[in-house]
């Protein structure tokens, strides 16, 4: 952060100036996927969502990756699992237990989402400029090393 970035945000803390971005890109994504018929998924859902793997995630896995219990985890994907976004299938790794797997509408919702979210993107390359984007994106993904619990 500059001199010049610092006066125009005086005490605002880093963890403000990410949310408030990634708030807006959420609520973008939200409000595309209501229009397109996916009106069903809620915020806490979506955030569940978001973190399974392509060839699915057991709850446990989902739990730790959105920071919230099993307990939360599992109510949500019961929810998404009755809208259509998930099915329940047995792990092939464990008979014991179940892998959250992503369906055909599910995978509709996530190329809605993949569309909006490349749209916001371009739309702050163009605000920022090629060479502040990929400063950003390199800033951020140096920081994603010691802040997301995937990685560690």
């Amino acid at each position: 952060m500059n001199e010049e970035t610092a006066v125009r945000a005086p005490g605002v803390n880093l963890g403000l100036l990410l949310f408030i971005p990634y708030r807006a890109l959420e609520n973008r994504v939200l409000e595309v996927l209501r229009e397109d018929g996916f009106d069903d998924l809620s915020l806490a859902q979506a955030r569940v969502f978001q973190r399974l793997h392509p060839e699915g995630s057991r709850i446990t896995d989902l739990a730790v990756a959105a920071q919230i219990t099993k307990q939360t985890a599992g109510f949500l994907v019961d929810g998404l699992e009755r809208a259509g976004y998930v099915m329940r299938a047995p792990d092939p790794r464990d008979a014991r237990a179940k892998l959250v797997q992503i369906t055909e509408r599910g995978r509709r919702a996530v190329e809605a989402a993949a569309r909006v979210v490349a749209d916001v993107e371009a739309e702050w390359a163009v605000h920022l400029g090629a060479r502040r984007t990929a400063q950003l994106r390199e800033i951020l993904t140096d920081l994603r090393e010691i802040t997301d619990l995937r990685n560690r």
